[in-house]
């Protein structure tokens, strides 16, 4: 549990400072604490050293310099050594980069084409550029926040929204969006990863074998299954390994998706035109709901802070610096995925691409004939091990809420039996919600619009909360348009995504996933 105390603490008890056995204890800048202390008036006996004196005040000092290099001068919370996320904290730059590629890059990128064919190619261009650098921007606010308090590290997105906007606001505002892209985010993985699986067996068995041998959920059941046993991995770090492959895979699929599209013949009756309606209304809602896929495809910011307290952190080495390293190096690689993606596959493709699936229901609709199997096998097997992957990162904040309840009564640590009974729970969960509700794939300018503060307005507003810029500066001001602005794009993406879903519909059916 994080500690929420914009006061420095006070540390009555040295000794209780030197715990060795909780790698979790650390802070980025020291506690004035120290120095918060009332000195006592100086005597004129002051004056009359004895032979102790200096050698006593030297010792003092050394003491309070080694403190200050440390940056131990924090709370100590035992219970942050039990919990998934602060568990373990030796990781680095290179943890850092996995973690962040694995959940930045996802299905969300094969949705991008989608978003020009409503915006065109001029203002989708525009719109993907400036929501990736004002992404990237946020990331570096919450990076600089983490350790913002001396003495205190906020490790979790939901203790800084409640450090920064007080514990009664900063729940409503920040618990729903973070358990819904955490939870949400699974459930979809869940239907991509089962109905790509589903898509390969049908390319490498083809003709040869009953590809009706198994159903959508059948396969989603096969899918669940082999998640929940590589949930089982105890921390964040200890799922380092398995976010490299996730992002290897990530940026392989991708490539090999666009790379295709281009390569091959256009199917015949490609249009860029953007698809406009008799309705004005209709029109301005289909502008904000591509606005929406495009704010859904950046993912990942309920996640960086969680990253990051994965690290040590001391005065001469705060977590920042090896954080902001591997969040650099993974968003040039993100770059280089996501606008080649969109482009490439609205190129490709024009309006003609599908709206259920994207991208990889294009390369198979249009070109599966004309492609080799071995290649659209692959393809679409990367996919399903990213889906495998990034479920293990996004549903750690999950068992991580749900171990610290335990934690918080017990006052202990979980049980290795009850920990991997609450994952297999929720992935029992995630799995009901994916064959009760199997249309919310299709909301995604929706879901890009609930999320959207967490991404965009809520780090603007925190900074302003929490560091307290001078009135009137640049800082302040840019802050305070961009958290504004934010709030207003997502009340507009949410009207505009659910007018589409009233005046358009789509296919609502209950237990029946395709």
């Amino acid at each position: 549990m994080e500690i929420i105390n914009t006061s420095s603490p006070v540390i009555s008890n040295p000794s209780l400072i030197f715990s060795t056995e909780s790698p979790s204890i650390t802070s980025a800048t020291p506690s004035p604490c120290v120095n918060s202390i009332p000195k006592t008036p100086k005597s004129p006996l002051a004056r009359m050293m004895t032979p102790l004196a200096s050698p006593m005040k030297k010792a003092i000092a050394s003491m309070q310099t080694y403190l200050e290099e440390m940056g131990h001068l924090t709370k100590l919370d035992p219970q942050d050594s039990w919990l998934p996320i602060t568990e373990s904290r030796n990781g680095n730059a290179y943890y850092a980069a996995f973690h962040t590629l694995s959940s930045g890059i996802g299905f969300q990128a094969l949705l991008l084409p989608l978003a020009f064919t409503t915006l065109g190619w001029v203002w989708g261009i525009i719109s993907l550029s400036l929501a990736f650098v004002w992404q990237l921007y946020t990331l570096w606010l919450l990076i600089q926040l983490h350790e913002a308090v001396p003495g205190t590290r906020y490790s979790r997105y939901l203790r800084l929204s409640v450090a920064a906007f007080g514990e009664r606001l900063g729940k409503i505002l920040a618990l729903f969006p973070t358990l819904y892209l955490a939870g949400g985010t699974c459930v979809s993985l869940i239907m991509m990863g089962g109905s790509t699986l589903k898509i390969f067996f049908h390319t490498v068995c083809g003709a040869t074998c009953n590809a009706n041998s198994l159903s959508t959920i059948e396969w989603y059941v096969v899918f669940v299954c082999s998640a929940t046993v590589l949930s089982q991995l105890p921390n964040l770090n200890s799922i380092a390994g398995v976010s490299l492959i996730g992002a290897i895979t990530a940026v392989t699929y991708c490539t090999l998706t666009w790379t295709l599209s281009v390569s091959t013949t256009r199917p015949p009756g490609v249009s860029y035109a953007p698809v406009r309606t008799e309705s004005d209304v209709e029109n301005i809602c289909g502008v904000l709901n591509a606005l929406g896929i495009i704010a859904f495809a950046f993912r990942g910011h309920n996640l960086v802070l969680e990253i990051q307290g994965t690290m040590p952190s001391s005065m001469k080495n705060p977590s920042s610096v090896p954080m902001w390293k591997g969040v650099k190096f993974s968003y040039i690689i993100i770059a280089f995925c996501l606008f080649p993606m969109a482009i490439g596959g609205y190129w490709a493709y024009g309006n003609l691409i599908p709206t259920n699936g994207g991208m990889l229901s294009a390369l198979d609709q249009y070109h599966r004939n004309e492609t080799s199997k071995v290649i659209l096998g692959f393809t679409s097997l990367f996919v399903v091990i990213n889906s495998l992957t990034s479920f293990q990162i996004y549903a750690m904040p999950v068992f991580d809420n749900l171990e610290f309840r335990y934690t918080s009564k017990q006052n202990g640590p979980c049980p290795w039996w009850l920990r991997t009974g609450l994952r297999i729970f929720f992935g029992c969960l995630a799995f009901f919600i994916s064959v009760a509700l199997p249309f919310l794939k299709n909301l995604a300018g929706l879901i890009g619009g609930v999320a959207l503060p967490v991404t965009l307005a809520y780090p603007c507003l925190m900074w302003i909360r929490i560091k307290k810029p001078e009135k009137s500066s640049a800082m302040w001001w840019l802050n305070w348009t961009l958290g504004t602005l934010g709030m207003a794009l997502s009340v507009l993406l949410v009207f505009g995504a659910i007018w589409s879903i009233v005046t358009q519909g789509i296919p609502i059916h209950f237990f029946k996933p395709q």
